[in-house]
């Protein structure tokens, strides 16, 4: 089993709203990113909200996502990392962490991180876009402690660079990996 974790607690200061709420079409920039993940084969999505909690979480009903709220959201991301984890299902075996500002990332790219993961014995699996490394990212149960042990407002970074010898580079050919949305321009050239 492996859950998602899709981390959108954040203020959004860069847009000037809440990032999650932002509209790539007819749907929110989060709606997106929950809509590739459901159509996925992760066993579970549990979303970190934060920032705006109640406005966002009212857009989520019906999609079958755990929603919980991360009072700590202005320490860091680091914080939304264990809270997310705190929640999911005590049988998954690999945490999936994804980003609430990147809806570019479509269902196939996810499930072959997935496939990749499951094929092999390395615990960190990265999605790359021309040598680049992006998100999401999976990390087996094994590296759950260190993952809370993270302070401030990181992720997992420093992990895959900790540990390169157990991180497996998946090279994908869709730049989403890499794309987030920090602007409302940014969405304008969206495929949606």
């Amino acid at each position: 089993m492996v859950s998602a974790v899709v981390l959108a607690a954040g203020a959004s200061r860069r847009m000037g709203q809440p990032k999650p709420l932002g509209k790539l079409g007819r749907k929110t920039i989060l709606q997106h990113v929950l809509a590739n993940l459901r159509t996925s084969r992760v066993d579970e999505i549990v979303v970190v909200l934060g920032h705006k909690a109640s406005q966002i979480a009212s857009t989520l009903k019906g999609t079958g996502c755990k929603v919980v709220v991360n009072p700590q959201c202005t320490r860091g991301m680091s914080t939304s990392i264990r809270r997310g984890l705190s929640a999911v299902d005590s049988r998954a075996r690999a945490v999936l962490i994804a980003l609430g500002d990147q809806p570019y990332i479509p269902p196939g790219i996810i499930d072959l991180l997935l496939r990749k993961y499951g094929e092999q014995s390395r615990q960190i699996v990265v999605p790359t876009y021309r040598g680049q490394r992006g998100h999401p990212v999976i990390f087996g149960r094994k590296y759950w402690p260190e993952l809370r042990a993270l302070e401030g407002d990181v992720g997992g970074r420093d992990l895959l660079r900790h540990h390169s010898q157990d991180v497996l580079e998946v090279e994908v050919p869709v730049e989403g990996v890499l794309a987030d949305i920090d602007r409302l321009e940014d969405g304008k050239k969206a495929p949606f």
